[in-house]
Order: structure tokens, then C-alpha cells, then sequence
């Protein structure tokens, strides 16, 4: 049986079209900024994000490379760069499928960053690394479940990289640093306890998901999951061609995002929205550009326009808004849907 089948597809997955969309949009763009997915357990989130990278395109990586570095990349790592430097050009490379790295609960911060071997340093000049999880996660899904349990300084290092594209180790005046750009996305269970606003607002985007009320679609996902557990492989070639459309449909919008418009009317009525909604500083704007961007990518238009701004701002906006004591919490689908028909 091929690992490719024994994944669920993503096209079988019934309900959670936000968090679907949450995905789909960091993977045409990760520089939105990750996801955060929040709800019970049993809603799908680790499945949908292993079906995810199932769609995504094969990449290309440097052969022996440490870190998986883009032979065609503007952002090579250190011992890449020695090697053009020595003369091996064009570098040579091998595909590698995506993958879900994934994040235990209990890991260190060297385990997350990687450690320098300071004796060797001192003793022989010679700067040894070990690779962490940042650098294994390098262009591959960065799944972090029960995020909200982690030490905050450990969820602060993965946003720093999620941002930053880069990792950079520094020990006793020792520095190092390598590439670690990654599609971060983040699960837990409120009931667990929550992210300290600071770091709530760092995740691009966020989307809540409950378990299925609608009788039909509670039977639905049962009989396909048995499906599945019975014939992996049968019940794979059944949405194959589902698939494959799902999977093109992303390519494509990877490969036509930079030229997808954002004109300044819609960059207004993003503001507009934001100051509506109160909401501090600018990541907000920025990431809602980003996100209505990659909505129209993947609609196949050449510009996005107030329409994708309003699909996405719930989960660019709703774990942003901050509401005092004794408030109700602001509904920000139906303020957008306000503020924007007036735009």
C-alpha cells in the first residue's frame, strides 16, 4: 500500500470549510503566518492537515543537504553556500515529497532550535550544530498540537522562525543560522487554556471548530471513515480525481500569486474594518492583505477584490478583537459584512 493512499484525502473531509480554506490559504502563501485551529478533539484538524500535504507539489531539495535547501532558492544555508562557493554549480538536487513535521509536546528549546557543540567551538574553532525541529521542518508543515501548552518562550522561538523564514542559534557568543521556512500551523482545546493574547495575535489566522450537529453529515463521516479504514487504497482511488483538481487548483495559485492585485480601495476598506473592529497595531491589515490575495489566487482571479477581504476576515480578525469586561464579544463576520457593503 503506498503512503500516498493510506492518507485520508482532503477531499473527503466533510464540514470545517473555514478551517480547509485556513489551510489551504497558508500553503499558497505561508508568509500569511500559520493557523491556529481551536476546538474539541475528533474535529478532524491532525487529518486535515496530513491530507493537506498530500496536495502539495513535490520539491526540490539540495542533495545532503542539512536543512532541504531550494537548489533554485535565494536563501541558501551556510554549508550550501560554501559548496556554490567551491565551485559546485548549479547544486545538485533530488525531489522530496512534503511532509508533517511534527512538534513534541515536551521539546526543549535545543530540541526545537538545535544545540551548538561549544566545547568543540572553543577547543577547535569548529562550529558543530545539531539540527532541531525548525531546521527539519524547513519548507515542510509544521503541526504543533496542544500548542497552548507549550512554555511561551518555546511558542515564541516557532513564530520568531514562522516570520523570520530563518533560524538563528546563538550560545556563549557563538552564533548560527539556517533557513526555516515553514507552513506553521497550530492546534489546541481551549477548555485547556488559551494563548496569552501577545501570542494569540501572532498566528496569521484563526478558525474554530465543533464537532457536526447536522444528522446527515454526523453519518456521512462515519461511513467514510469505516470506508476508509476498510480499502485505504479503494477509498483513495474513489476521490482521486477530486484530488487531483484540488491539488492543480492550489499549484496553480502558488504559481500566480505574486501577480494577483490588491488595489488600494480594497487595502482601505481592510483598515476600515480593523478600526471598526478596534483592533491594535498593523499585523491585522497585513495579514488580511495576504489572505485576500491568496483567496483570489485560488479563485483564478487577477486581483482580489472587497468580496475575498469578507471571506476571510473572521479568521484574520476574530481572535485579534479584544473585548472589555462584561462585553459582548464583536460578531465579525456581521461587522465586516456592515462595514464593507458600505465600502
Amino acid at each position: 500500500m503506498s503512503e500516498h493512499r493510506s492518507v485520508y484525502p482532503f477531499t473527503a473531509l466533510v464540514g470545517q470549510d473555514q478551517m480547509r480554506l485556513a489551510l489551504e490559504l497558508n500553503a499558497v502563501n505561508p508568509a500569511i503566518g500559520g493557523v491556529l485551529i481551536r476546538g474539541e478533539k475528533g474535529t478532524a484538524k491532525s487529518t486535515a492537515v496530513r491530507a493537506l500535504a498530500r496536495l502539495l507539489p513535490e520539491l526540490q531539495v539540495v542533495t545532503g543537504c542539512r536543512f532541504g535547501c531550494d537548489p533554485r532558492g535565494d536563501r541558501l544555508c551556510a554549508d550550501c553556500l560554501a559548496r556554490v562557493a567551491q565551485g559546485e554549480r548549479p547544486l545538485p538536487w533530488q525531489p522530496r515529497r512534503m511532509r508533517v513535521v511534527e512538534l513534541p509536546i515536551n521539546a526543549s528549546e535545543d530540541r526545537v532550535v538545535g544545540s551548538i557543540d561549544l566545547e568543540a567551538a572553543i577547543k577547535s574553532g569548529q562550529r558543530r550544530f545539531e539540527p532541531g525541529v525548525l531546521a527539519e521542518a524547513n519548507r515542510q508543515i509544521l503541526y504543533v498540537d496542544e500548542v497552548n501548552l507549550l512554555d511561551d518562550h518555546i511558542v515564541d522561538v516557532l513564530l520568531d522562525a514562522a516570520a523570520m523564514g530563518v533560524n538563528v542559534v546563538e550560545r556563549e557568543g557563538i552564533s548560527v543560522w539556517h533557513p526555516s521556512r515553514f507552513i506553521l500551523v497550530g492546534t489546541m482545546n481551549p477548555e485547556e487554556g488559551d494563548l496569552r493574547p501577545q501570542l494569540l495575535d501572532r498566528f496569521g489566522l484563526c478558525v474554530d471548530v465543533t464537532g457536526i450537529s447536522n444528522v446527515s453529515d454526523r453519518v456521512e463521516i462515519v461511513q467514510r471513515r469505516e470506508q476508509f479504514e476498510a480499502d485505504p487504497e479503494g477509498f483513495g482511488a474513489a476521490f482521486a480525481d477530486s484530488e487531483e483538481e484540488e491539488r492543480l487548483r492550489i499549484e496553480r495559485a502558488m504559481v500566480a500569486l505574486p501577480e494577483v492585485e490588491v488595489a488600494r480601495p480594497v487595502l482601505e476598506a481592510i483598515a476600515r474594518l480593523s478600526i471598526a473592529l478596534e483592533v491594535d497595531g498593523h499585523r491585522a491589515d497585513l495579514v488580511a492583505r495576504k489572505a485576500a490575495q491568496a483567496l483570489a489566487a485560488l479563485h483564478g482571479l487577477p486581483r482580489a477584490a472587497i468580496s475575498e477581504v469578507a471571506a476571510v476576515a473572521p479568521m484574520v480578525l476574530a481572535h485579534r478583537v479584544r473585548t472589555q469586561p462584561g462585553q459582548r464579544p464583536h460578531d465579525v463576520a456581521e461587522v465586516a459584512r456592515r462595514i464593507l457593503g458600505e465600502s
